[in-house]
């Protein structure tokens, strides 16, 4: 495994696997999302207790996983990178954050649309909503880090030292309904004692978090290829790929 991540830190290798590998999660995705959406809005039973409002629970749930998880990825590629400043880490490093901000902006967007009408108002200061939001700050504060500077090499020790920070937000947000009375739902999946979910909708939760993931995970390679072929302009590799060759 050791020999493998290393091969697959060689910029050209990279770019070479990444390109199909972008374009299967893509084609994943669609095969998932389009019946996890048709489960989501027609294939699973209404609520007793919310009613159909409490289908936006597809996409709520999709996006506060991705967001803990594309972080947690990112701070993966950041130790990476110190430990062997491969270009690859920093790039990948670099191309999951916008996701990663999409995905809390979207869990925070429909969160607040969700608890409207399930707890009278779309915002509480509680635990796991403000450490959400938190996750949010620190994704903008790390992407303009990674601007300050035109040249990225030389903010690429900053950016994962901070990345990496950043990452004691996650087991707090994870963790914050354990710790904290809060009115957010606790872990409803798997935990002992919790309310039991019906399996025709804990199967859609499951469709609509892999489509998610793949979809995520195709753009986060699709951004990072860029990034690293922008980087990687003048080296002989990027004048051998035909699909980087100029005219």
């Amino acid at each position: 495994m050791l020999t493998f991540l290393k091969q697959l830190g060689s910029p050209p290798r990279f770019f070479k696997v990444s390109g199909p590998l972008s374009r299967g999660l893509t084609i994943a995705a669609a095969l998932l999302g389009i019946p996890g959406l048709w489960l989501a809005l027609a294939g699973t039973p209404t609520d007793a207790q919310q009613g159909e409002v409490y289908r936006i629970i597809y996409l709520h749930v999709p996006a506060a996983w991705m967001s803990m998880f594309l972080y947690s990825v990112a701070t993966g590629y950041a130790v990476l990178y110190w430990i062997w400043r491969s270009p690859v880490s920093a790039v990948m490093m670099r191309a999951l954050l916008p996701t990663g901000a999409w995905m809390t902006l979207v869990a925070l967007v429909t969160g607040s649309l969700w608890g409207k009408p399930t707890w009278g108002t779309y915002w509480v200061w509680d635990a796991r909503l403000t450490s959400e939001l938190m996750l949010l700050f620190i994704y903008l504060g790390l992407m303009a880090l990674a601007h300050l500077v035109e040249d990225e090499t030389k903010t690429d020790r900053a950016l994962a030292l901070f990345t990496v920070v950043g990452m004691v937000n996650i087991p707090l947000i994870y963790f914050s309904v354990v710790f904290w009375n809060t009115l957010h739902q606790g872990m409803s999946i798997g935990a002992p004692g919790a309310a039991r979910m019906a399996p025709e909708m804990k199967i859609a939760l499951l469709v609509c978090t892999f489509a998610v993931w793949f979809a995520c995970a195709a753009i986060a390679l699709a951004r990072g290829r860029w990034l690293l072929a922008m980087r990687e302009a003048r080296s002989r590799w990027v004048r051998e790929v035909p699909e980087l060759a100029t005219p």
